[in-house]
């Protein structure tokens, strides 16, 4: 952390972080939140883990049941995100919305503003960020970092604020999301 203190704000915000598998969205959400003085983050991945018999990962020919538990999944983290923000909590929500569903998510969400990031780094960074975490994401499923990067930025909305953070530091963007908050706006 930048050793930047809490951000005291009323009223609370909902940020919404996406990206690739490897692009950063865990580790920028947990020190987003951790940069405010009340807040939540709201993982998918921990929504999917929550499924403990029968789940059915999202891979490149992904069957109808893994796209139903994913859909399931986003509700949950429309849902769950919005009752902390309404108890008072800033709420990071941050999940691969790739293509029509981060507009898809979005639409779940009856709150506005509501502040998108999406994290871009190139292909390249996204894998080797990936290498280096305990469960990698490209290799066995089939996915690769540029075919899962060519897809994301030609069928996803330009919606919010796109950080390329290839060679940024976590905290960094971080800096970058709350210089740049009133970019990531959608009303």
């Amino acid at each position: 952390m930048s050793g930047t203190p809490p951000v005291d704000e009323l009223p609370p915000r909902l940020f919404v972080v996406t990206g690739i598998c490897g692009s950063g969205k865990s580790t920028v959400a947990r020190l987003l939140g951790e940069r405010f003085a009340r807040s939540v983050v709201i993982g998918g991945d921990a929504l999917r883990r929550m499924v403990v018999g029968g789940r059915a990962e999202m891979e490149p020919d992904a069957g109808w049941e893994a796209v139903a538990q994913f859909e399931l999944r986003l509700r949950h983290l429309a849902f769950l995100a919005e009752s902390y923000l309404h108890a008072g909590f800033t709420v990071i929500a941050e999940d691969n919305l790739l293509g029509s569903y981060l507009e898809r998510f979005l639409a779940q969400l009856s709150t506005r503003p509501v502040h998108v990031v999406v994290l871009a780094p190139s292909a390249a960074a996204a894998a080797r960020r990936d290498a280096g975490r305990d469960k990698q994401a490209y290799g066995a499923a089939g996915w690769t970092a540029q075919s899962l990067d060519e897809a994301f930025r030609r069928e996803t909305a330009e919606l919010g604020l796109w950080l390329d953070t290839s060679e940024q530091r976590a905290d960094e963007t971080v800096d970058e999301i709350l210089r740049r908050t009133d970019e990531s706006a959608l009303c």
